[in-house]
């Protein structure tokens, strides 16, 4: 990676675009700095030398960028994971992040697993559903396996609610389940009665009330929903107080004309209107609709997932299938909730950063100057962070505009060949879960995508093509 370093700015840029770079400094960068691409890896950056500039994989890159480009992701409906869900069937439980098996699963997770297991009833007590859970008896999957997404710990069991997004240009969907709020949720591991009484309201009445209001109300374009909330302080991930309400606003005439019972309608209209992060799962399934339209194009380098279990990160490429490309998941570097600190986090969590890979979340931080109050720095770095993703992405997406940028778009479509040409990791703004099931969340901050999964997925890239 080479630095390039002009009154005071540095601009990081990687071998194929290092030319470029300095002709945008004027020839007058003051110090450069230069270390080799993929860490220095010898046989990977004779791979990736291999990839870079190749016509067929620069080709597929651009096609399926293009696709993701132009998805058009409509929220169309509420369904039932355990009917909608292609592949989900009996009993079956969904989490974030890539394959792991219950004895590996990260306190959270064996939390929500147990939480799950309760509200579907499959066994009458948390030590009763904890033996179930090990017994070898329980399927479990990733969430990206079934088109869907969660966050935090991720899970998904077969009765849940869930929003449907459907790309109306190719016709694939993506599901996401419903947000339950904050405190002791179903997401950071929490299982006792109250979050499972929340779940089954979720069921019975939220639910119903949604899909009476959808099917009232028409599909709901999500691009352009987004495109506002970002120009109002959001950037879909952490921060979706603008989203939930502008969603919040959608639903609510449709709401009133749908005939739903009062009391279930008073209920549901205030659940949402108390909760910020309601349009989360939303924001989530939306951009794995995109992402998952750009899936499958082979050679191309595009990353179409990136996702956390607390305990591994993957990621997935368009060209290399549905393998993951895993490392050990990153601690997240933040701010954390009055008497917590490194020591009680989980490590990086969740399905969330799907956001980032399509181009929001941190990737969009320019947009949210506000967000730094929660996750730490200042607003200058939101910009920054922003910028800093330019150098390895395929292009930007002008659906998505920041104001902080001249309404120029988010860089957007991450080319793993860029990645490790620039040792530049993504970047993902997060929530820091407790490592022990059910305290919650104690923070936020800034993590990165590991380079070693970038290192996997450029090796077996190169390997398939010639």
């Amino acid at each position: 990676m080479s630095k390039l370093f002009q009154q005071g700015s540095i601009i990081n840029v990687g071998l194929s675009s290092f030319g470029e770079a300095v002709a945008q400094t004027g020839g007058k960068a003051d110090q450069v700095e230069w270390a080799p691409p993929a860490a220095g890896d010898r046989d990977i950056g004779l791979a990736l030398a291999r990839l870079v500039n190749h016509p067929q994989v620069d080709d597929a890159t651009t096609k399926s960028h293009q696709r993701y480009l132009q998805s058009q992701p409509v929220l169309v409906g509420i369904g039932t994971a355990g009917k909608d869900l292609p592949g989900m069937e009996g009993r079956m439980l969904l989490h974030a992040g890539p394959p792991i098996e219950w004895n590996a699963m990260c306190g959270p997770v064996q939390g929500a697993i147990i939480g799950a297991i309760l509200y579907e009833g499959w066994a009458p007590s948390a030590e009763e559903a904890r033996r179930l859970a090990g017994s070898g008896k329980i399927r479990y999957a990733p969430c990206h396996h079934h088109a869907a997404v969660g966050p935090m710990a991720g899970v998904i069991s077969p009765s849940m609610p869930v929003w449907i997004i459907e790309n109306a240009d190719g016709g694939n969907r993506a599901y996401s389940n419903m947000n339950e709020g904050l405190g002791k949720v179903l997401r950071f591991g929490a299982n006792g009665k109250e979050v499972i009484d929340r779940l089954k309201w979720i069921a019975a009445t939220l639910g119903p009330v949604l899909a009476r209001t959808l099917q009232k109300l028409g599909p709901v374009e999500m691009k352009p929903l987004i495109a506002q909330a970002l120009h109002m302080g959001d950037e879909c991930h952490n921060r979706n107080a603008a989203a939930s309400s502008l969603l919040f606003r959608r639903l609510v005439p449709a709401a009133l004309e749908a005939g739903v019972p009062q009391d279930a309608l008073r209920e549901s209209l205030l659940f949402m209107a108390g909760n910020d992060h309601f349009f989360l799962n939303l924001s989530m399934a939306t951009c794995k609709a995109m992402l998952d339209a750009a899936h499958g194009v082979k050679g191309s380098a595009l990353v179409t997932a990136m996702a956390r279990n607390g305990v591994r990160f993957g990621v997935r490429m368009s060209g290399t299938g549905d393998a993951w490309f895993q490392a050990d998941a990153l601690p997240v570097d933040g701010l954390y909730f009055p008497s917590y600190g490194p020591d009680d986090a989980a490590k990086d969590l969740g399905d969330s950063a799907i956001t980032e890979t399509a181009g929001i979340g941190g990737f969009a931080m320019a947009a949210a100057p506000a967000i730094v109050q929660f996750v730490g720095g200042t607003p200058a770095d939101a910009v920054a962070n922003t910028m800093s993703m330019t150098h390895i992405t395929v292009g930007r997406n002008n659906a998505f505009t920041l104001p902080a940028l001249n309404f120029s778009g988010t860089p957007a479509g991450i080319d793993a060949r860029k990645v490790l040409d620039t040792n530049i990791m993504p970047i993902i703004n997060t929530g820091i879960a407790h490592k022990e099931a059910g305290v919650g969340q104690i923070g936020a901050g800034i993590t990165r995508a590991p380079l070693d999964c970038f290192t996997q997925g450029i090796a077996a890239l190169a390997a398939s093509v010639r």
